[in-house]
Formats: structure tokens, C-alpha cells, sequence
């Protein structure tokens, strides 16, 4: 609703198609996490975070996981750091480390996989 201007019904929402949907994903989530300057693998580690758990918390573990300053914000020093490490490490280090925040969450073992 918020995204598109209007109100959304059940009808609308069943025809939406990855054209319709591509731009909000971009947007609202790739383009915030700074896909496009992430090595590959590493992009959609962290896009996946951003549309699951937010961008925030996403950036977040792209720092923490990159070894800087953890303040959400991604900027060059973040970026620097990302490039510098191994992308095969990084996307095991987000992966661990978002594995370890579902496991924190009280729901974890109602809503496992």
C-alpha cells in the first residue's frame, strides 16, 4: 500500500509478477544494502537478510561479518573491508551469524525449518 499510492486487495496482489514487483525489491532492499558494489554471492547473502530481517540488521551483519565498525550505516570503509576479504568467508560469516540471531528468537522452535 505504502509503496504503490493505494490501498491493495487480494486480487491485486495474486497478479503481481517479478516485472511488477523487480522495482520495489530494488529500492526498498538492494539498493540500501548496496548490492550492486558487494562481490557476487556475498549481494545476495545480504539482500536475502534485508527482505527477511530488515535492512538494518542486514548491514549490520555485513559489518560485523566485514570486521568494522557495526552502526548499520554502509558506507566506503564498510565497503573497503568487504572487498578486501575473502566473499566464500564473508558469506559463511553472515550466514552463521543469521543463523545464530533466528536460533535467539523465542519463536525459533515453533517456526523452524
Amino acid at each position: 500500500e505504502e509503496y504503490v499510492g493505494h490501498e491493495v486487495d487480494e486480487a491485486e496482489m495474486r497478479s503481481l509478477t517479478p516485472e511488477k514487483v523487480a522495482p520495489f525489491y530494488k529500492a526498498r532492499y538492494w539498493d540500501k544494502v548496496k548490492g550492486d558494489d558487494l562481490p557476487g554471492g556475498v549481494d545476495h547473502a545480504i539482500f536475502d537478510y534485508a527482505v527477511n530481517s530488515g535492512v538494518g540488521r542486514a548491514a549490520k551483519a555485513l559489518q560485523a561479518a566485514a570486521g568494522v565498525t557495526v552502526d548499520g550505516a554502509i558506507g566506503p570503509k564498510t565497503l573497503a573491508a568487504v572487498a578486501s576479504k575473502d566473499p566464500e568467508d564473508m558469506v559463511d560469516a553472515i550466514c552463521d551469524g543469521r543463523m545464530a540471531f533466528l536460533r535467539s528468537l523465542n519463536t525459533f522452535d515453533t517456526f523452524r525449518i
